[in-house]
């Protein structure tokens, strides 16, 4: 079910719901204010842990053709790629690091390991899905132009294969990201302009190239004899942060409980109705630190949305009020087991392949059709402002 008027849905006051932004607002305020050199240190250890796994990985493969330096040099290669991804580029280019004044680790001049340029990220993730998170029709994110996640989406017989992108999309996760920002369904509809396609097109295809050839020629080439276990080790480390990084994302949005929205809720959308939305349109899942570090602290995917730009090492902290709060007003606020929530997002994605005839609603069951301006992609130009809060994005001049 999408909603249209979260406060309507909730059964909140106007009143309630600025009181409830204030306390967030406040949450907001102490973290920024109580930032200091131990959560410096925290992202400076994670990036020292993060090249120094990636350093063994790659001196381990340099014996890959004994099957046990193989496993160990993929495995700390893996794993140093998605420490790299989740717990320290995704969020160093969210600005959470950036009160710092570090200029390496600074949101403006982190390029990360994988094969979406960060000036294309910043914009489709830090602006695009964070600004307009869950809401049909703006939030690219809802499937990503292949997937079907939402019964208001229209059905068509491209969804019969959705099992199959989704198995391709797991495996391919950091390819399909690279492409997010290009908008496949505005390409799709002669929607998207050709020079900014191809300009993106250049940037994608220089960073894809920069990637394949340090991944699958320079470092195997530097392992002389070993050179074709090397791949093989580089191809299952990439393998293992792709598939990581695409269970992290789906569990955070498309468990039960992780609602939509229509373009109605943005209609003068206040500060404290954004916050509530990102409350109802994410979902976190439980665990150890060591399972929250190396999901870049996205298992508190709610408090992720609600203050974008604080150091994630915070999210545990802030999610023991987020919760209280939630609690004291009624305000669902989604949390399971890793497994559950990917479960619950996985059987989204296969019933939601089939027409919603075949399939019985999850609520209220949306109506059968929907103006057309409900499913078409916006533009920058058709969206409403940036949150400051949202980390900085900016559209390159060059090609």
């Amino acid at each position: 079910m999408a909603i249209s008027d979260v406060k309507e849905y909730l059964h909140l006051s106007p009143e309630d719901v600025e009181a409830i932004g204030a306390e967030f607002d406040a949450i907001r305020k102490r973290i920024e204010e109580s930032r200091n050199a131990d959560d410096a240190a925290y992202i400076k250890r994670m990036i020292k842990i993060q090249r120094g796994l990636a350093f063994a990985g790659r001196v381990t493969l340099f014996a890959s053709h004994k099957k046990p330096a193989w496993a160990a040099g993929a495995a700390m290669l893996g794993i140093a790629k998605i420490l790299e991804n989740m717990e320290i580029g995704h969020n160093v280019m969210h600005g959470q690091w950036d009160w710092m004044n570090d200029p390496e680790i600074h949101s403006s001049n982190w390029e990360w390991d994988t094969a979406q340029p960060a000036e294309q990220w910043k914009h489709s993730h830090n602006y695009v899905h964070h600004q307009f998170t869950n809401v049909l029709g703006h939030d690219n994110d809802i499937g990503y132009g292949i997937l079907r996640m939402a019964r208001e989406q229209r059905w068509n017989v491209f969804n019969l294969g959705q099992p199959v992108y989704n198995a391709l999309l797991a495996a391919m996760f950091q390819w399909g990201v690279a492409l997010h920002d290009l908008d496949v369904e505005r390409i799709r509809k002669g929607q998207k302009d050709p020079k900014e396609m191809k300009r993106q097109l250049k940037q994608i295809w220089r960073k894809g190239r920069n990637q394949f050839v340090k991944d699958y020629v320079v470092y195997p080439a530097l392992s002389g004899p070993n050179w074709k276990t090397t791949i093989t080790a580089n191809l299952a480390a990439n393998s293992m942060r792709n598939f990581w990084s695409y269970v992290i994302i789906f569990c955070g949005h498309f468990p039960d409980g992780a609602m939509h929205f229509t373009e109605e809720e943005l209609e003068d959308e206040t500060r404290a109705e954004w916050y509530l939305r990102q409350v109802l349109g994410a979902a976190n899942f439980e665990g150890g630190e060591l399972l929250h570090i190396m999901s870049g602290n996205l298992g508190y995917q709610i408090e992720h949305h609600l203050f974008p730009d604080l150091p994630s090492n915070r999210y545990g902290e802030m999610s023991v009020e987020v919760k209280e709060i939630c609690e004291r007003y009624g305000i669902p606020y989604t949390i399971g087991p890793l497994h559950k929530q990917y479960g619950q997002a996985l059987r989204t994605i296969m019933k939601l392949s089939l027409p919603n005839g075949m399939t019985a609603p999850d609520g209220t069951p949306p109506p059968d059709e929907l103006p057309k301006q409900r499913n078409k992609r916006k533009t920058d130009a058709e969206r409403p402002g940036r949150r400051s809060e949202l980390g900085a994005w900016s559209r390159s001049r060059t090609a």
